[in-house]
């Protein structure tokens, strides 16, 4: 695998950060907070997302629920990592048009007073593979830090992050060594941790034990279904198994005759898989296709 976070590439990418002032947007205004529904912290509108003329995905119409586990199942190419970049405008960085709204805690995150830098902090994204800076186990926890301004204690941050990702007592004595030494899931689990560190309100995972082996996968699913009592979490996995393992909501997304992902079902985890309302959610989870 090339890795294209080289050393030299790595020091361009920390100072392209420096200077960025992070301040809070409307995005957590006393009175947005008063009007939003508590129990529900993401909800998307009719959204879409198009290339040119075709849609990727199309009129979902969805809610996150807080401090719980959401799970968007689905075969491949259906649009699910193309819903998820929605939620924190991952989907800026590509050539996509979005339709419609993304709400976080009542506000629209693509209305144009909002302020991109603190959405991605606010929503934090761990990806399939681990991805690791070239550097120190330390430094890829403080680096998000320092970027951000964090003005208290940057090791007790540190150590705190690491703790909540179940990575501490693993590393607590080789904090200087590079983060390349881990092993793929420990790497994963820094990466949690490097999300966890600025404290976000949800924590959105892309397959995040596609790449593990069996027994690194259960550690993630055990650290997962703890982390939902500080976080909300959204995660996108091809392993039915796991959605019903981990997950309290899922989301079932299905491609129409247009090969445009759509939204076919959403309920709780229990319900869908016990007791699904469409037949295509049945069919795909007692494994007749996908």
């Amino acid at each position: 695998m090339v890795n294209i976070w080289d050393q030299n590439s790595f020091s361009k990418f920390q100072k392209g950060f420096k200077g960025i002032n992070v301040t809070r947007q409307n995005i957590q205004d006393s009175d947005i907070k008063d009007k939003m529904n508590p129990k529900i912290v993401l909800e998307t509108r009719n959204l879409g997302v198009s290339y040119g003329s075709n849609y990727a995905i199309k009129d979902i119409n969805l809610k996150i629920p807080r401090n719980a586990i959401t799970a968007i199942i689905g075969p491949s190419g259906c649009g699910k990592s193309t819903l998820l970049r929605c939620f924190n405008r991952m989907n800026d960085l590509m050539d996509g048009h979005i339709n419609n709204e993304v709400l976080f805690n009542g506000v629209n995150i693509y209305s144009h007073d909002v302020n991109v830098v603190e959405v991605r902090r606010l929503i934090g994204m761990v990806f399939q593979k681990p991805n690791p800076f070239p550097t120190s186990i330390f430094n890829n926890i403080a680096f998000g830090l320092k970027v951000n301004g964090f003005e208290g204690d940057i090791r007790e941050r540190v150590e705190w992050a690491l703790k909540e990702a179940a990575l501490w007592d693993e590393v607590k004595d080789r904090l200087h060594h590079n983060a390349y030494s881990l092993s793929g899931g420990q790497q994963q689990r820094l990466c949690i941790a490097r999300a966890l560190a600025i404290k976000p309100e949800i924590l959105l995972m892309d397959e995040p034990t596609a790449s593990l082996d069996p027994i690194a996968s259960a550690r993630i699913e055990q650290l997962i279904t703890r982390l939902k009592e500080k976080f909300s979490i959204v995660i996108i996995t091809h392993n039915i198994q796991q959605a019903a393992r981990v997950s309290d909501y899922v989301g079932v997304m299905m491609i129409d005759d247009t090969m445009t992902g759509r939204l076919v079902e959403f309920g709780s985890t229990k319900d869908v898989f016990e007791n699904p309302k469409s037949k295509v959610t049945e069919d795909y989870i007692s494994g007749r296709f996908g």
